[in-house]
């Protein structure tokens, strides 16, 4: 009788430079009150289509679904909101990993959010008050995998949620301005 032997082989997601992070750290440590700015220019295209232009990339189009008047062609804002606090969190997940020496392989985030609009974007629907309005709970699932304990996954998660700037843009109150063109 043959004995056979399998082996388990694990990859590893690519990683991000540690210097490069390190040096991103010491610089905020040196600057604490440093900020960049993000800009993005939207043209609407028609119905609730829209194309949000970002740098020099391709448009990030946003539409809303049939029973919203839209083409349900591609993601609602609030999906494309979700999508941004789930790339903010992968993004500190792998930072913090990275930071704590851990090689990471397998980091999936699920999110969810509620959300409605009786207010009918303020175009004759429910009388609201802005608390009332978008996202009224968020939920957020992690799945992470890597070469540390559970323990140290689970902290590494709680330590990037804890810092990440979506996840806190949307937890927080932050001044907003907004003016029409001449």
């Amino acid at each position: 009788m043959s004995t056979v032997t399998t082996e388990t082989v694990q990859t590893f997601l690519r990683p991000i430079d540690r210097d490069g992070l390190l040096n991103f750290a010491a610089a905020g440590r040196d600057n604490p009150e440093r900020r960049g700015t993000n800009k993005v220019r939207t043209v609407m295209k028609g119905q609730f289509r829209s194309w949000s232009y970002v740098g020099d990339h391709n448009p990030v189009v946003v539409d809303e679904p049939q029973h919203l008047f839209g083409e349900n062609t591609v993601p609602a804002p609030g999906e494309i909101a979700l999508s941004a606090l789930g790339g903010c969190l992968g993004v500190g997940i792998t930072a913090v990993a990275t930071f704590r020496n851990v090689r990471l392989s397998r980091l999936e985030i699920s999110l969810e959010g509620d959300i409605g609009n009786t207010a009918a974007w303020g175009a004759g629907g429910a009388q609201r008050e802005p608390g009332q309005m978008g996202f009224q709970a968020i939920r957020v699932k992690v799945e992470i995998e890597g070469d540390a304990t559970r323990e140290e996954l689970n902290d590494i998660v709680k330590h990037a949620n804890q810092f990440s700037p979506v996840a806190n843009t949307m937890r927080n109150p932050v001044p907003f301005s907004i003016s029409v063109t001449e």
